[in-house]
């Protein structure tokens, strides 16, 4: 194909994915967003196979069986499963920037001398430096998603130095890179190897060291970093689209990282630190027993619904694992219909990834008019009857705003125990997933439905 009309692809696809970012900000035209990033990655596609001049066939048999997985695991994942998803998928993009980066190190073609050859060592360096991080950071968060490794931080002692003496090390290495490249003979390689074993290493610690409540802010940073992996294979391919494509999603992973963390009252620093519960103070004012809970039935809960003019619903993470969104809308839509005003309150880090909450309710097909975020609801919990809170548990937490030494001490929560009655629906007492005992269970207005949430909340569409 013409170079021409390559480059004119390339920008066509470009102006697409900044329009399916655009559509993908807001729920009523996220499908079209979705749509506008299909047509663009089949453009940039199209147009790079038609570029290529040799091993056309390889390169037909790799998109063919690619795809094939892709699809496969689209069909095959439940929606509770999106976050583990989205993680493994971040890992393929730092696997892919490493190995493209080695690739292109080790091709013979490549001939750069002088300033120019520094500057492409460099960016080969950097691509490398990121992938690995991305790629072992988002196996370990694959691994704490999934259950597969425990979601409690790992604090090694002096993990801080440790950190430090990483950067400084890869740094280092930097140079003898650099300085072995610029000596030609296949220098480098060496460095190279070892840069990589420190990265892998650095991205398994630091994922390993943040827990709890902070792993919706881990999934958007490892987005972040799989957009800036991306966009330093850009500059050592030379390809403008991918330089491009990675800025996009780098730097809105790092705009969603910022809201996640702004949400949660942390500061990014703390959150690669170390996770919720991570911190050794004084003893919270709220530990140990706070009082005897009262729990309900589902006849009882059908009851209060019916007498409601006005229900908010909070889902949570057990929602997804019940897999009780569908329920709940039948529900929704039997209280509607008998007048009741339902609406639903999320909170920005409810679930296990970011919108995680809001792709359920829309699987279920919620009205999107009748969802609201935290921001938009709190302070209608005065004038609501009932509250019902399903698998929630810190997002919901008063000891948030009272209890200064709790671990998520000044994160904002839904302030469900102002409505007239809460109603929490859980397996057990279980704490949540940053571990922190919730003051809500043994308020005076709050009453319990054990069991799970999608067998419970079937029970009382039964009776409603």
């Amino acid at each position: 194909m013409n170079p021409g009309i390559v480059t004119a692809s390339y920008i066509g696809a470009t102006i697409l994915f900044i329009l399916a970012l655009g559509g993908l900000s807001n729920q009523e035209s996220a499908r079209r967003g979705n749509l506008y990033g299909i047509i663009g990655m089949t453009l940039a596609l199209l147009a790079t196979i038609s570029s290529v001049t040799g091993n056309v066939a390889i390169l037909v048999g790799g998109l063919v069986v690619g795809g094939s997985i892709g699809l496969i695991l689209a069909k095959r994942v439940q929606m509770t499963e999106m976050p583990e998803l989205v993680a493994i998928l971040h890992s393929l993009v730092g696997m892919a920037a490493v190995l493209v980066g080695f690739a292109n190190f080790l091709d013979p073609a490549t001939h750069f001398k002088g300033v120019e050859l520094t500057i492409h060592d460099i960016e080969t360096y950097l691509g490398i430096l990121i992938g690995a991080v991305t790629f072992s950071g988002s196996i370990i968060a694959f691994g704490k998603l999934s259950g597969k490794i425990t979601g409690n931080p790992m604090l090694l002692p002096g993990r801080h130095w440790f950190n430090l003496g990483l950067l400084l090390a890869t740094i280092y290495v930097c140079k003898m890179f650099v300085d072995q490249s610029a000596a030609g003979h296949g220098g480098g390689l060496t460095p190279l190897l070892i840069m990589t074993g420190i990265a892998l290493l650095f991205g398994i610690h630091m994922v390993m060291a943040i827990g709890g409540a902070d792993m919706p802010v881990v999934v958007s940073m490892l987005n972040s970093y799989s957009g800036w992996a991306a966009s330093a294979t850009g500059f050592m391919l030379n390809n403008d689209l991918l330089i491009v494509t990675g800025a996009l999603v780098g730097s809105s992973g790092a705009i969603l990282s910022y809201i996640m963390c702004r949400a949660m009252n942390r500061k990014f620093l703390s959150v690669i630190a170390g996770g919720f519960g991570t911190t050794s103070g004084a003893p919270t004012a709220e530990e140990g027993e706070q009082g005897e809970v009262v729990a309900l039935e589902p006849h009882e809960v059908a009851l209060l619904l019916k007498d409601s003019k006005e229900v908010m619903i909070i889902p949570g993470y057990g929602m997804a694992v019940a897999q009780a969104q569908h329920i709940v809308y039948e529900i929704t839509k039997k209280l509607r219909e008998k007048k009741v005003n339902v609406r639903f309150a999320i909170h920005p880090v409810a679930g296990r990834m970011p919108g995680h909450m809001n792709v359920l309710l829309a699987e279920a097909r919620v009205p999107y008019d009748i969802v609201f975020e935290m921001d938009e609801i709190n302070e209608d919990f005065p004038d609501v009857d009932v509250s019902i809170v399903i698998g929630a548990n810190d997002i919901v937490n008063p000891s948030a705003q009272t209890d200064p030494y709790s671990p998520i001490a000044g994160m904002p929560v839904l302030e469900c125990w102002k409505s007239q009655t809460t109603i929490v629906l859980k397996r057990s007492m279980a704490t949540g997933y940053a571990g922190v005992q919730n003051p809500l269970f043994f308020k005076e207005n709050t009453r319990m439905l054990f069991g799970d949430a999608g067998k419970s909340l079937d029970a009382v569409y039964k009776e409603l």
